[in-house]
């Protein structure tokens, strides 16, 4: 069923969004690339082809939501898939953290997920309830894939305003899959440990700060984003048509380690 579906990805144009988009492509699926980087996502949708369309998309704004939804129906008709991937930082703590970077953040990280569901949701209940599909395929269909961190169970005294979304973006799962489950449209989430792509880059240039990573990452390593995506396609996939309300965590074994691993000076 991938090829006649139609998946939109926030924060498409780099990172675990622009792999998203990359692997739902190969798959198949119809793709919305939808980021602020207007330049990037325009690249993106024409590197992925005839079948992906950019849509510039401040997540935090009800209108640009909106506006990516009436754009996505306007050129696909529909939308099966939905990824909540975009994502900033800020640094601060409870003390230094400005009340103008934690709006930032809360605008982007968890209202921007929560006005996307909501619209793509409803978008979504008036497909089911117009199909005329069979009551089997229609609950392999429709997913929500939202992409948070493991930073939702694990705080960082110098991320406030991260470590409290990356929280509720967890809970909006958990409630928007209760919500959304009598109409069966699955909702989960992945949690990323570090990821190999633009937020991590201070890591290549300071050893002492990937040795801290890795000391707590039992497989040695940071996380490629194909592999994050390949959770995500997982999670959209009927293979997972039993699957909702749960954050599945993809970190290298950080949550399952006590202590610190030996690494190298």
């Amino acid at each position: 069923m991938a090829e006649d579906k139609v998946a939109v990805v926030t924060g498409a144009a780099h990172g675990i969004g622009l792999a998203c988009a990359r692997r739902f492509t190969a798959d198949g699926c119809r793709v919305v690339v939808a980021d602020r980087d207007a330049e990037a996502g325009r690249e993106v949708a024409e590197e992925l082809g005839e079948s992906a369309l950019f849509v510039p998309c401040d997540v935090g704004s009800r209108l640009s939501v909106h506006n990516l939804v009436a754009e996505t129906i306007s050129a696909f008709d529909r939308i099966d898939i939905l990824v909540n991937n975009a994502g900033i930082m800020a640094s601060g703590d409870l003390l230094t953290q400005s009340e103008e970077d934690f709006d930032r953040v809360m605008a982007v990280n968890l209202k921007g997920p929560y006005l996307l569901s909501q619209a793509v949701a409803r978008q979504m209940i008036e497909q089911i309830e117009t199909s005329e599909e069979r009551q089997r395929d229609l609950r392999l269909r429709h997913a929500i894939v939202n992409v948070t961190s493991v930073v939702a169970q694990v705080a960082m005294a110098d991320q406030l305003a991260y470590s409290v979304a990356e929280g509720g973006l967890a809970q909006l799962t958990r409630a928007a899959a209760l919500a959304l489950a009598p109409y069966h449209i699955r909702v989960n989430a992945v949690a990323p440990g570090t990821v190999n792509t633009g937020m991590a880059s201070e890591l290549k240039d300071d050893r002492a700060a990937m040795n801290r990573i890795l000391s707590r990452t039992p497989l040695g390593r940071l996380a490629d984003a194909d592999e994050i995506a390949s959770v995500v396609a997982f999670l959209a996939s009927p293979a997972a048509s039993y699957i909702t309300g749960e954050v599945i965590v993809a970190d290298g074994g950080r949550m399952a380690l006590h202590t610190t691993l030996d690494t190298d000076e």
